[in-house]
C-alpha cells in the first residue's frame, strides 16, 4: 500500500504523519501519477498551520513529479507511461501515488529530469505570473524582489537577468547575499544590517522601483510601499513572516497613489491553455540554460517534519526536495 504524509490536525511540523493509504482508480478527468520527486515550499507551512484552511484529515504538498500509472474516463492528452509534473490544489503531493486532475498536469520534454521538474514547476510557475503577467517587466527596470536567496527568488535572480532586467533583492545573511548575486542578482540589501528603504532609494537615485514582488508579508509590507515610486505596484504573493495587517487605502494614496495586488499561481493557470503556455515558457528557460534550479537539499519523504523544522528555521536557501 502506498505511503503518505497526512495531518489530523493544524500545527507544528510534528503533526504530520507518514501513513498509509487508499488511492482507487483514477475518476473521471483524473490520472494516477507514481511520483519520483516531490517540492517544498512555503505554501505547504500554510496548509499545515490552517493560515490557508483545508478539511481534515489532509494531505500536504502542491508540486510533483513522477509518471502516469492510470488514466481515468474522458482524458485524451496524457497517456499511460508519460513523464509529468504539476504544481495544482488539492495539496496531497506529499505522497508516493495520488490521483490528479488531468487538466493540472503536463507532460515533461525529455530534457527535463524528475528532480529538475519538481523543482520548477511551483516556484518556476510563480516567477514567470509574477515577471510576465502580474506586473510584465520588458527589460531596463529596476525592481525590488524580497527572499531573494529563497527558492522562488532564485528562480527571481536568474530570470530578471535573462530579461535585462536590474533586481534589488533582500536577504538576511551575508552568505545569502552572495548566493543571490551569484544568481544574477544587481543588488543586495541584508535587512539585519543595513535598512531597505534608505537602500533602495539610494540605489535609485531617491526615485524608488516602479514593482516590488513581496512574498514575506507583515514584516516587510511598510517598507515596501515605501520604497515604490509613484503609482507604482505593490505585488504580494506571500506571508512568510505572518499575513499583512489590515490598512487604510490612504496609505497607498499618501505615497502616490500605489496599486497593489495579491496574486496566486492557481488564478493565473486557472485554464489549461493558460498553464500549457505558461509551462511551455518555463520549459524553454530552463532548457536554454538560463534557468538552473539551485537544489540544495534532498530529504526522505518519510523525514519531512525535519525539512518543515529547517525550512521554517530558515536553514534552507533554493529549492528543496522530499524523495518518495
Amino acid at each position: 500500500m502506498p505511503k503518505a504524509i497526512q495531518i489530523q490536525q493544524f500545527g507544528d511540523p510534528s503533526v504530520m504523519q507518514f501513513v498509509n493509504v487508499e488511492v482507487p482508480p483514477p475518476g473521471q478527468g483524473q490520472v494516477t501519477i507514481r511520483h519520483k520527486s516531490c517540492g517544498l515550499n512555503f505554501i505547504d507551512v500554510y496548509y499545515r498551520t490552517g493560515l490557508y484552511p483545508q478539511p481534515l484529515p489532509a494531505g500536504l504538498g502542491m508540486e510533483a513529479a513522477g509518471v502516469v500509472e492510470a488514466v481515468g474516463p474522458g482524458v485524451t492528452h496524457l497517456k499511460e507511461g508519460d513523464r509529468v509534473a504539476y504544481a495544482a490544489r488539492p495539496p496531497g503531493a506529499y505522497s508516493e501515488v495520488r490521483n490528479m486532475g488531468a487538466d493540472d498536469v503536463v507532460r515533461l520534454p525529455d530534457s527535463i529530469s524528475f528532480d529538475t521538474a519538481a523543482a520548477i514547476m511551483l516556484q518556476g510557475l510563480t516567477v514567470q505570473y509574477l515577471f510576465r503577467r502580474t506586473f510584465p517587466l520588458k527589460g531596463g527596470e529596476t525592481i525590488l524582489f524580497h527572499a531573494a536567496a529563497g527558492g522562488v527568488g532564485l528562480f527571481a535572480c536568474q530570470w530578471a537577468r535573462a530579461l535585462g532586467v536590474t533586481m534589488i533583492g533582500t536577504v538576511g545573511s551575508d552568505e545569502k547575499a552572495e548566493i543571490a548575486k551569484a544568481h544574477g542578482c544587481t543588488h543586495v540589501i541584508n535587512y539585519n544590517t543595513e535598512n531597505i528603504v534608505e537602500r533602495v532609494r539610494e540605489i535609485t537615485h531617491g526615485q524608488g522601483v516602479p514593482v516590488v514582488y513581496d512574498s514575506v508579508g507583515k514584516d516587510t509590507f511598510t517598507a515596501s510601499l515605501d520604497c515604490l515610486a509613484p503609482l507604482g505596484m505593490m505585488v504580494s504573493f506571500g506571508n512568510a513572516s505572518g499575513p499583512v495587517p489590515p490598512f487604510s487605502l490612504s496609505e497607498l494614496a499618501s505615497r502616490g497613489s500605489l496599486f497593489i495586488t495579491r496574486p496566486t499561481l492557481f488564478s493565473y493557470a486557472r485554464t489549461r491553455p493558460e498553464l500549457e503556455a505558461m509551462a511551455a515558457e518555463l520549459f524553454e528557460m530552463v532548457e536554454s540554460g538560463k534557468i538552473v534550479p539551485n537544489i540544495t537539499r534532498r530529504y526522505a519523504l518519510a523525514d519531512v517534519v525535519q525539512a518543515h523544522r529547517d525550512l521554517e528555521a530558515r536553514k534552507t536557501t533554493g529549492t528543496v526536495l522530499l524523495i518518495p
